[in-house]
């Protein structure tokens, strides 16, 4: 996939296009994204151990990848992304805007 967690992406389609947010979690199995405070819905909960009282819980749903742009580090722009192998034969993402590598060294 080419967004990974804690990317931070532009949104390129539906009822938040054009908001940024980081990345919380990825779905792989279909192809989804959690990114923090964008595609908000309300969820009617009942009272629980964690919430007591119950009531009506705001909650970031999933959204698909493919309406997601990640946001190069450098130079700040949405960019699609290129994958390239390193001298060393790891395979990393690179921005094809301004050639920076997106993966985060660990």
């Amino acid at each position: 996939m080419h967004v990974h967690r804690e990317d931070t992406v532009v949104v390129l389609a539906g009822k938040d296009r054009g908001k940024k947010g980081r990345v919380l979690k990825i779905i792989n199995k279909t192809d989804r994204v959690l990114v923090e405070k964008i595609n908000m819905v309300k969820r009617h909960t009942r009272p629980s151990q964690e919430l007591p009282q119950g009531g009506i819980v705001e909650k970031e749903a999933s959204i698909h990848a493919s309406n997601l742009q990640v946001i190069c580090a450098k130079c700040g722009k949405p960019t699609r992304i290129a994958h390239k192998t390193l001298a060393t034969g790891k395979k990393t993402r690179v921005c094809k805007k301004c050639g920076e590598i997106l993966d985060k060294e660990k």
